[in-house]
This record gives C-alpha cells, structure tokens and sequence, in this order.
C-alpha cells in the first residue's frame, strides 16, 4: 500500500470495512473486530491512527502483532488467516491489518469467561449477536430492489439499525409482515441479523 492510498483509505472515515485503532488494547479486544470484518464482509484495520484519522503511528510493531496473533489462532475460532504490513509515513509506523469475508463463518470469539459469541459489522461498530444469517450468493433482486426495500435502504443510510416495529410505521404495515420482511432481506444478505439484546434489531450490511 502506497502513501497516497493510505490517505485515501483514512479520508473514507471509519465505515463497515474500515476501523482505526490509536494502538490495540488487548487482545479480546482485537478479536472482536477481527471476527466482525470476517463474519460480515471483510475489512481493512489502521492502528497507529486515531478515530478522527490523525496518524500517530505505534512504537512496536511485534507489541501490536503479538496481540493479533494471540486473537486469530486462541481467541477466535474457527481460527483466522489474515494478513498485514507496514507503512511508515513520515516516520510514524501504522500496521495495515486485513481481514478477509470468511468462507468459514461464524467465526465465535471466546471472552475472558471463555464464552463463544459472534460479532458483525454494523456501520462502524462489531457488535454481538447469537446467529449469523449465511446468505445465498444469488440474491433475489426483485425483492431487494423494491420500493420497501429502498426506504429501508434510505432509513438504515441515516440510522444504526431498525426494529420491525419502527419499520412496519415508516412503510404502514404490521409488526408481523415487517418482521418477516426484515428477516427476508436478512436470508438474501441485505441485512445483518443483532438479536443478541431485545428487541431484534437489523442493520445494513450491503454498501452500494
């Protein structure tokens, strides 16, 4: 990766295949995101860059690989292959860590406790959630690209996520048929599935 490209990735801002890390706290940490980018679409980590996109660059490259390391072959399982390199920009060195769409998934990533959870990519956060909806590669397009489908589209672009109670009022329908719908787009991979708190929520998994 060149310079310029650097500063290409860093203008996009954080983003569902996109996190910036100051430096890695720990390896749980670490793990979580990890799985997140490999469960929904892959993704590409900055550490050395702060949230707002400033570089500050990390002192030790084996401190922060040691970590990562430590979460794809002990925290996350099956475990993780990923990839990484360095770039040093005015001096300052920022490891480029990417993480490629599983074809293994879910990926469970076991906390302090040793419990197994499962993280996506919503937004620009790895959240939890108990299941992950494996979607088929050939989506149905007529659905997806339906007028209610297009003002979730356009809800889910301004917010985090949607219940179906709050979608069955935004397209004046009932719980029962938003519900169905919502989880309809979850199986043909326009949505991502967090029912780890209730009530169910979904959000936006594609990008375009």
């Amino acid at each position: 990766m060149t310079r310029d490209q650097l500063e290409e990735l860093i203008a996009q801002k954080e983003n569902i295949r996109l996190e910036f890390k100051r430096h890695l706290s720990s390896s749980h940490r670490i793990a979580r995101t990890l799985a997140a980018f490999a469960n929904t679409l892959g993704g590409i980590i900055l550490i050395g860059v702060n949230d707002d996109g400033k570089i500050v660059g990390v002192p030790s490259e084996f401190r922060e690989v040691s970590k990562i390391e430590d979460a794809t072959d002990r925290l996350v399982e099956p475990a993780l292959t990923i990839s990484y390199e360095t770039l040093t920009p005015d001096g300052r060195m920022v490891l480029v860590v990417s993480v490629l769409e599983s074809n293994e998934k879910p990926h469970y990533v076991l906390n302090e406790a040793g419990k197994r959870t499962i993280y996506v990519r919503a937004k620009d956060k790895s959240v939890p959630t108990n299941k992950l909806i494996i979607a088929p590669e050939i989506a149905n397009t007529e659905l997806i690209k339906s007028p209610m489908a297009r003002t979730l589209i356009q809800y889910l672009r301004k917010n985090d996520d949607v219940t179906a109670d709050k979608f069955a009022r935004l397209i004046n329908i009932s719980d029962y048929r938003a519900g169905k719908l919502l989880r309809q787009l979850a199986e043909q991979g326009l949505l991502l599935l967090i029912d780890k708190s209730r009530p169910v929520r979904y959000a936006l998994k594609l990008t375009e």
